[in-house]
């Protein structure tokens, strides 16, 4: 199989696992029981938690463990919506995540005030459409750092400069679900109070993520239970997913400038092998402010769930675009809020590549790409 969907989820590295087996079978204990047992479970909790935190520049007690990027989302929105201030209504981007959209879907059928900012034709938000929607009720404005479908780059940087600006009192939230393997992130540097990341889209396991929490903010947690995350995450620990979470951030930090050079010019290089092979080929990514692992193309008079099929057949795996839209059954909202037709948008398909990915594997995808885009013509 040539893998070409790690925006999707990528392959767990080996460290990864080694550092996760302890806590399988040795140290499996509850981190909140006080015996022994409990006890080292909760010291590799906590040192998880400060590894992470080192990380992305934040505090330890910052960082709240979740399950993963949705949950991330969903408490970060709702956590701050409901939180029992007057500042109740979101400010977002149509071409956010889904977790993010419906997040905000729910609280305007709860009675809160929402805003979709709407983006150009290369997928970017205007900072002064987003200033211009926050009022006295505003208290989240949500924008995800790099797109998962296009790769587009958003600069939180002076989105949040903006956003502070204009009201101090209004937090800034990003979803950094596909930065972390690209990008520097760091939460003081982009000025945001929240922001979402999520093991499986940098070499660690499912069901591992965390939100980094501004010191001082108040959430209204959307988990209620035993106060586990200083009350703001209720459940009993995965801490072998946290110190796989850990783990992995720390390979991608160590690999991401190999991983920029090397991803940047094997995508350089499909696009190129693509664009040569077929003449009417449109690419939707945009050309500057995109990540290095992210290509997004459209192939006129050629179905996306086709062709997807065919490549599957084939031993190659991409998507329609987001993960929850892979099977290409539904037409990418972000394509679309960029301006293209449901019809267009429905040609288009979805490359990203990963730590695994190598030269021949884009050479070997592109041909049989072509190939097939041929026989269906």
């Amino acid at each position: 199989m040539i893998y070409l969907d790690h925006a999707a989820t990528t392959p767990m590295r080996p460290e990864v696992w080694d550092a996760m087996a302890p806590f399988v079978s040795d140290v499996f204990g509850n981190s909140s029981g006080i015996h022994d047992v409990s006890r080292r479970a909760k010291n590799s909790l906590e040192e998880a938690r400060e590894r992470i935190a080192e990380l992305v520049g934040s505090g330890p007690m910052e960082i709240v463990f979740t399950s993963g990027g949705t949950e991330s989302d969903n408490l970060a929105i709702k956590g701050v919506a409901l939180n029992g201030t007057d500042r109740t209504s979101v400010v977002t981007m149509t071409t956010e995540h889904e977790a993010v959209l419906e997040t905000t879907n729910f609280l305007s059928r709860s009675g809160h005030d929402t805003n979709l900012i709407p983006v150009d034709r290369h997928g970017a938000v205007d900072p002064g459409h987003l200033t211009a929607a926050v009022d006295a009720r505003t208290a989240v404005v949500s924008v995800m750092l790099v797109n998962n479908e296009t790769g587009v780059i958003h600069d939180l940087e002076t989105i949040s400069a903006a956003v502070h600006g204009t009201d101090p009192n209004v937090l800034v939230h990003t979803d950094a679900v596909q930065a972390m393997t690209s990008l520097p992130v760091d939460v003081d540097a982009l000025g945001v109070d929240l922001m979402t990341a999520t093991a499986h889209k940098f070499g660690g396991p499912k069901g591992a993520g965390f939100l980094y929490v501004r010191e001082g903010i108040h959430l209204e947690p959307v988990l209620h239970g035993g106060g586990q995350e200083l009350g703001r995450r209720s459940g009993t620990h995965d801490v072998a997913g946290a110190v796989g979470l850990a783990t992995a951030l720390e390979l991608a930090v160590a690999d991401r400038e190999r991983f920029v050079h090397e991803a940047s010019q094997l995508r350089d290089d499909l696009k190129k092998r693509l664009a040569a092979g077929i003449d009417d080929l449109v690419i939707n990514t945009p050309e500057t402010a995109r990540s290095p692992h992210h290509l997004n193309v459209r192939i006129p008079g050629v179905r996306n769930e086709t062709l997807l099929m065919r490549l599957d057949q084939e031993g190659v795996a991409a998507s329609a675009g987001s993960a929850c839209q892979s099977g290409a059954a539904t037409v990418s909202h972000v394509l679309e809020a960029m301006g293209l037709s449901a019809n267009e948008a429905r040609e288009s398909v979805r490359f990203s590549l990963g730590w695994t990915t190598t030269a021949v594997e884009i050479e070997d995808a592109a041909s049989i790409l072509i190939r097939l885009v041929e026989d269906l013509r």
